[in-house]
């Protein structure tokens, strides 16, 4: 199940300019821990027919988890106020698409 959930991570993030970035490892509470986050980025630049011209870029990182040593071997520990964060607009998008849908299913 982990190498599948590591492939579907790796092709999306590919595709958007973004990567999976693992801190240094730290002791927390006698356990030692990495935190992980996945940070993406973009750049951006332009002229008009005058020559002027810009550019700019700008990137975020949000913590995702970490992986945490156990008796059973690492494993990872999801962050659970990022994954509300950015399941929340997930779940409202998916709702307000299948309310269209099942309105235009009764006409």
């Amino acid at each position: 199940m982990t190498n599948l959930i590591e492939k579907i991570a790796q092709s999306v993030t590919d595709s958007v300019g973004a990567r999976v970035n693992y801190g240094e490892k730290q002791t927390i509470g006698g356990a030692e821990v990495v935190p992980v986050s996945l940070v993406w980025f973009g750049f951006g630049g332009g002229s008009d027919e005058s020559e002027q011209g810009g550019g700019g870029g700008g990137g975020a990182s949000v913590p995702v988890g970490m992986i945490v040593e156990g008796a059973g071997g690492p494993r990872f520990e999801p962050n659970v106020v990022a994954l509300a964060a950015v399941a929340a607009p997930l779940v409202c998008a998916f709702g307000m698409a299948l309310g269209r849908i099942i309105r235009a299913l009764k006409k």
